[in-house]
């Protein structure tokens, strides 16, 4: 990296920093919502989040049109993820939130703001001066952002954590075919790369998460149609929409 490279980033990073600032509490006390990537979103009336606060990962945005919303927020912090459909991610209208390391394969727009990856396994109660353990997945990416945006409660629907695909955990695999991991069969179709699921270390974080929350008085629930996770507290996912859509 060249000298000019350098102060380049350090401009970028010092803007950066002070942009996340503005997120610290931004939503004290509120609820909001992480889609996960799996089938059930399909069997999930995604359209009663349309006036909720929303993370959505990686490819949600093939969603948008159908459900007719975008999420508030995008978080993809994949090396694959980023080098294959970068293009696509910038073009949501979405707040993002990508790895520092992953800046020069972005487009850097308004909406664009950068996480740097921590490799000490924790649970970050602030991504700026601790970075962020990626848990081997961007769902508990999303729940450290959560926690740091001041949300009291955050609901899962979508986390399915169960995956067709069996493997090596992390090994990289190119799809040769349609996708049934997730809700669209183009999310990781023929000829994309992806890497196998490590569910043992994603349970690992989401724990720590759980105990991070519960610890503050807050709380993350599971309103994952079916799905197998069995770390939180489960909710029926049409219930929490009876009344005010944003009540406790």
């Amino acid at each position: 990296m060249g000298i000019s490279q350098f102060f380049t980033d350090l401009r970028i990073y010092g803007k950066n920093v002070t942009r996340l600032n503005t997120y610290n509490n931004i939503h004290r006390g509120k609820r909001c919502f992480i889609l996960g990537n799996g089938p059930s979103l399909l069997q999930t009336d995604l359209r009663l989040l349309k006036n909720e606060i929303t993370f959505g990962l990686n490819r949600i945005y093939l969603l948008f049109e159908k459900v007719g919303f975008s999420t508030t927020y995008l978080v993809s912090i994949n090396r694959f993820v980023i080098e294959q459909f970068a293009n696509e991610i910038a073009k949501t209208s979405c707040t993002k939130f990508i790895s520092w390391y992953l800046r020069r394969q972005v487009e850097i727009t308004p909406e664009t703001l950068f996480i740097r990856p921590g490799f000490k396994t924790r649970f970050s109660k602030n991504p700026i001066t601790q970075g962020v353990w990626e848990g081997a997945t961007v769902t508990y990416v999303a729940m450290q952002l959560a926690y740091f945006m001041g949300f009291k409660k955050v609901i899962l629907v979508g986390v399915d954590h169960s995956f067709i695909s069996k493997g090596k955990a992390h090994e990289l695999v190119t799809s040769d075919g349609e996708d049934r991991n997730h809700f669209d069969p183009s999310y990781f179709g023929k000829g994309t790369k992806w890497q196998l699921p490590d569910l043992e270390t994603s349970e690992r974080a989401y724990h720590m998460a759980k105990e991070a929350f519960e610890a503050d008085g807050r709380e993350i629930i599971d309103a994952t149609i079916g799905g197998k996770l069995q770390v939180f507290h489960k909710a029926d996912y049409d219930k929490l929409f009876q009344g005010s859509s944003t009540a406790y």
